[in-house]
């Protein structure tokens, strides 16, 4: 008898067990949470239009809340403003394996971008609840606030926040500073960083793949290899106005013909190196912008991203190699101005692996791919291992009123999560 008892648990826990898959989560009451989330905010066009820090915000935490609640979760609210459930593990001495997101949405965005692993990393709390199975570790579910206006929340957990970032105005007419007093934190207690490095065993978040590339080759679960640095640049380049009907061909100084050059250099240099690189050129701006004239000064952009910083720098010399060469055809100058930079984030090769075993032990098919957005994950991994699970956006469309994913993968995508943290729950040693 004591060897069925045993037997059975080993079932529940283990990802197989003769041709059982364990625990799995409900599916349909997911989904319907994610639908009745996307009614606070919820816009004409079918998307959500919840940016931090609003009203919409407010009630829409409320409701997560509650949520979290049923989940017999401990809740709090960090000095950030973050949500935080807490679940105690059999073990005191190790520590907690986060899991969670974001619920906020860019401005008139989509229903599912951060909710589906939010709602996901609840629904994964409540069927262990369900189920009475505890971890090893302690669980932490997290909801952050205001990642789509900078992963304020994540940043705040890590490394705390500068006086000028709390004053700095994001996604909202609030600032950062009002924003985190109005939903419960405490902006005051963020000049360090909430958490230290070795405060977590590790983070796990399940998101949309924002790309099309699992939908396009009908995968079910991204495995994420790490998240892309960038680096930004605002260039402008400088030519002289004159009159454009006066002015001979052969004696222009055109800073747009050398914009439009530098425009298409930037293709070539990113699609001349192997691997999955990439370089926009997202804005431009031609002074003094009239019909007449030829222009004397464009400002415009730069955005560079890879897994590797080998990968950026090289496409970077290349872009300032043609660079050089439309200077001296157009005589313009070119001035670089660096804006914003990252790290690559890497994840963690036994949470990779953790994904991919579960994945395919739930008869999944499964796709090795970089995150070419940023996320709170990014963040974390600056003090614990992370890892991440994409599911399908359909046509790879995200930020967007029309940003989908199927029921189905959404279901998929939270099972993966639960097997995965299970798998971590017994494999992690701290």
């Amino acid at each position: 008898m004591k060897f069925i008892k045993a037997f059975s648990l080993i079932c529940i826990l283990a990802p197989a067990c003769l041709g059982q898959v364990g625990p799995a989560v409900n599916g349909d009451r997911l989904n319907a949470s994610l639908r009745e989330l996307a009614e606070f905010g919820k816009t004409a066009e079918g998307g959500t239009n919840r940016v931090a820090y609003s009203a919409e915000d407010v009630a829409a935490r409320q409701y997560v809340m509650g949520l979290m609640r049923e989940a017999k979760l401990d809740l709090s609210i960090d000095a950030a403003g973050n949500i935080i459930g807490r679940r105690a593990g059999s073990d005191p001495s190790l520590k907690p394996i986060m899991i969670g997101s974001h619920i906020d949405s860019v401005p008139m965005g989509g229903r599912y971008d951060g909710q589906v692993g939010s709602m996901g990393a609840i629904e994964v709390a409540r069927t262990l609840a369900e189920r009475n199975i505890v971890l090893r570790h302690p669980l932490i579910v997290v909801i952050f606030q205001n990642e789509e206006g900078g992963t304020m929340g994540s940043s705040a957990m890590v490394r705390g926040l500068t006086p000028k970032t709390l004053d700095s105005v994001s996604n909202s007419t609030k600032t950062v500073r009002e924003g985190i007093r109005f939903i419960g934190g405490d902006p005051d207690k963020l000049s360090k960083p909430l958490l230290a490095k070795g405060d977590l065993a590790g983070y796990l978040e399940l998101h949309i793949e924002q790309g099309g590339r699992l939908d396009q080759q009908k995968i079910n679960i991204g495995v994420v290899e790490g998240i892309v640095g960038l680096r930004w640049f605002e260039i402008t380049i400088n030519g002289f106005a004159n009159h454009a009907g006066t002015t001979p061909m052969g004696q222009r100084q055109d800073s747009l013909l050398a914009a439009a050059k530098y425009i298409e250099a930037v293709n070539r240099a990113a699609r001349s190196i192997q691997g999955a690189q990439v370089a926009t050129v997202g804005k431009i701006q031609a002074f003094p912008g009239a019909t007449n004239v030829v222009p004397g000064k464009v400002v415009t952009s730069l955005d560079v991203r890879d897994l590797d910083p080998a990968k950026i720098e090289e496409v970077l010399k290349k872009i300032r190699e043609s660079v050089k060469l439309i200077e001296e055809e157009t005589g313009t100058n070119f001035e670089f101005k660096e804006t914003a930079s990252s790290n690559p984030a890497l994840a963690d090769e036994a949470f990779k692996a953790a994904i991919d075993a579960s994945a395919k032990a739930l008869g999944l098919t499964t796709l090795a791919m970089p995150s070419g957005a940023g996320h709170d994950a990014q963040e974390i991994a600056d003090i614990c291992p992370v890892g991440m699970i994409f599911v399908p956006s359909r046509s790879g469309i995200s930020h967007s009123p029309n940003e989908f994913t199927e029921p189905s993968d959404i279901t998929n995508g939270a099972n993966v999560l639960l097997h995965s943290l299970i798998r971590l729950d017994r494999q992690l040693t701290k």
